[in-house]
């Protein structure tokens, strides 16, 4: 899964020189989180977010009064308070490596550029959830299955056999492992809805046969 697939492409971006208050007046009203710091010909300068606006804003214990404050906070700008050179990536790069990038560095959201180093998109961990939402097909309800197989081959074939027995139709099939040498792995396995006392039968059959953690409709049941 590629960024390009994902990722926003109408960004909403302010430059160097627009107002603090300007940034926080947009990021509020289109109610994100950050926003991309381009020069005229649209290469990424920098980023601001939320948090730089909060640390950057007065305190409200200050002894200034209106007017004072509304000058300070028109003189600010997103220059000043920007996050340079920010971490991005590119439009080709893959979804799973932006997640692994965001959990590493603790950032909720990153620019995607170009070789010129244009702005062209951005990406955040909205849109990674809404690819987990996506490849695990749990829109769409049914039942989830999650065992703990041997990591040798050949494992998976007997279940998914089992399944197409009960005419179960499979809509995603995810594989987890801590260790890729380790001697198991966990698979989780969804199937469309079905009548639920097919359903119930396929949960019997696959319990009875292989090494079931759980299987989940609604809630969780253990095995």
């Amino acid at each position: 899964m590629l960024i390009r697939e994902w990722m926003t492409q109408d960004v909403i971006t302010v430059t160097p020189d627009t107002s603090m208050m300007k940034a926080s007046k947009i990021l509020k009203e289109n109610r994100i989180r950050r926003l991309p710091v381009v020069d005229a010909e649209g290469r990424l300068i920098g980023i601001v977010s939320d948090r730089d606006i909060k640390e950057a804003s007065p305190s409200k214990a200050t002894t200034l009064d209106m007017h004072e404050l509304y000058y300070l906070l028109s003189e600010i700008k997103v220059k000043d308070i920007m996050t340079r050179d920010p971490f991005t990536v590119r439009a080709d790069d893959t979804v799973e490596t932006v997640a692994l990038n965001m959990i590493e560095k603790r950032i909720g959201g990153l620019p995607v550029i170009d070789d010129a180093g244009k702005l062209v998109g951005i990406i955040s961990d909205s849109d990674v959830f809404k690819v987990l939402i996506t490849i695990t097909g749990v829109r769409h309800g049914g039942v989830q299955f999650a065992f703990e197989l041997e990591n040798t081959p050949g494992t998976l074939k007997p279940i998914v056999d089992t399944l197409r027995e009960h005419n179960a139709r499979i809509i995603s099939i995810l594989t987890s492992m801590d260790d890729s040498s380790g001697p198991t792995r966990r698979v989780y396995i969804r199937i469309l809805p079905m009548d639920r006392a097919e359903e119930n039968r396929i949960i019997e059959a696959v319990k009875s046969r292989f090494s079931l953690m759980y299987w989940a409709r609604d809630n969780v049941h253990p095995a």
